[in-house]
């Protein structure tokens, strides 16, 4: 499994401002996590969505084709640090 954490530079209070993934080995989304400017929290799963937060529908790109849009800064993360986030949705 990989996780990623990805800025989203925006000034829309609609849209999310961090995205957290746990993607499978050929990088489909597994959980997502979606954060808001005002801190609310969205998440989708297998299981179980919230709000407008669905999985992706191909696989996440490799973080340098990401990073090539100046709307974004991926980064890779922890198991721990994405387990973190998720931990603290009411499921």
């Amino acid at each position: 499994m990989k996780y990623l954490k990805v800025h989203w530079h925006h000034s829309s209070a609609d849209t999310p401002v961090l995205l957290y993934s746990e993607l499978d080995a050929e990088r489909w989304e597994v959980h997502k996590v979606e954060v808001y400017r005002d801190g609310r929290h969205e998440f989708a799963c297998d299981s179980v969505t919230t709000g407008s937060t669905r999985l992706g529908e191909v696989p996440v790109p490799p973080l340098e084709e990401i990073a090539s849009d100046p709307e974004f800064s991926p980064t890779e993360i922890s198991k721990e640090e994405f387990e973190k986030v998720w931990d603290r949705l009411e499921l």
